[in-house]
């Protein structure tokens, strides 16, 4: 299909006020115009793939181009931040909200933007294989071995994440509160930085999403584990965290959103998009190819995952003692 057109039968089917208040988008065609979407992550990593083969579905069914722009940097909620900082909500500008962008404010003294009241959650789109790699050659063969070495040598292992506040970052440390362990995070802009960074020996462990699959295919990195409820399919040699005794899942849900304020006729038009392009065959083989499910949520169940996740994540950022002072 070419586009959505929205009516003002339609728009006024939503509510007098929305049909007045936003009268172009009421009455006019959406989209007309090319679509922003921000992936807050660095260019060649498994979430900037992801999301380019989802832009690409969706320009095919909204008739205009998605066009990705990446902003790395900050634990992933630089998009977050443009989508608060005064962004129109027309539905023209929209972000990747990886589950950092509930976690970060609720860590930091000044938070950049409120979660549950600065954005409009579109859909959830899927969620991450997370694992821990070391290089090949390190001297530990099994996650049990790295952490039996770092709890004899406390504050000497360094961790790269792809930032404070994201899940790798959370769960690592959940693991060290578990286990009673100190260890060292270093936070880098994107994951392709944070494996190269283990790569050249600048840091002993790797905490990552699945995008290290080919270097641990090729033989440059060993997983240790992976955090799904079930091993994954590509790597099944390597153990889960709930096999080794640590009581933690964590597949760390993403999807869309945009600024708070959307028209709801548009925000019906992208959510329709986004269930199509997530099916879409191209992207699902992305998906397979980084050992991710389809974890679909349209506006209504996706915003009650959102709240939800804000309020497991503040109790989690409480207990663990994370909150700035």
């Amino acid at each position: 299909m070419e586009g959505y057109r929205i009516t003002r039968r339609a728009g006024l089917g939503l509510g007098l006020g929305a049909a007045l208040a936003r009268p172009s988008l009421a009455q006019g065609r959406f989209p007309d115009r090319p679509i922003r979407l921000i992936v807050p992550w660095g260019a060649g990593g498994s979430t900037d793939i992801l999301m380019r083969a989802l832009g690409d579905a969706m320009s095919r069914r909204l008739g205009q181009p998605v066009v990705i722009e990446n902003r790395a940097g900050a634990g992933g909620i630089l998009g977050a931040q443009q989508l608060a900082g005064g962004t129109r909500p027309d539905g023209y500008v929209l972000s990747q909200i990886p589950i950092s962008v509930f976690r970060y404010p609720q860590m930091v003294a000044r938070p950049p933007f409120d979660p549950m009241k600065d954005f409009t959650y579109i859909a959830q789109i899927t969620g991450y294989l997370f694992g821990v790699v070391v290089k090949a050659d390190a001297p530990w063969r099994s996650f049990d071995e790295l952490l039996a070495y770092a709890k004899a040598n406390p504050g000497k292992v360094t961790y790269g994440t792809p930032g404070s506040g994201t899940s790798l970052h959370i769960t690592m440390e959940q693991i060290a509160a578990a286990r009673g362990i100190e260890w060292v995070q270093v936070p880098y802009r994107s994951a392709s930085e944070n494996m190269q960074s283990t790569l050249a020996g600048n840091t002993q462990v790797s905490a990552e999403t699945s995008g290290w699959s080919e270097l641990v295919a090729a033989g440059q990195l060993r997983l240790l584990c992976t955090w799904g409820a079930e091993r994954a399919k590509r790597f099944p040699d390597a153990p889960t965290l709930k096999e080794m005794g640590i009581d933690i899942v964590s597949t760390s849900p993403y999807g869309i959103a945009g600024p708070a304020g959307m028209d709801p006729a548009v925000v019906r038009a992208l959510e329709e998009a986004l269930r199509e392009a997530a099916a879409d065959p191209a992207h699902v083989a992305v998906l397979d190819r980084f050992d991710m499910s389809p974890a679909f949520l349209g506006s209504e169940a996706y915003t009650a995952a959102a709240r939800r996740q804000y309020e497991e994540d503040g109790a989690m950022i409480r207990r663990l003692g994370l909150k700035a002072s």
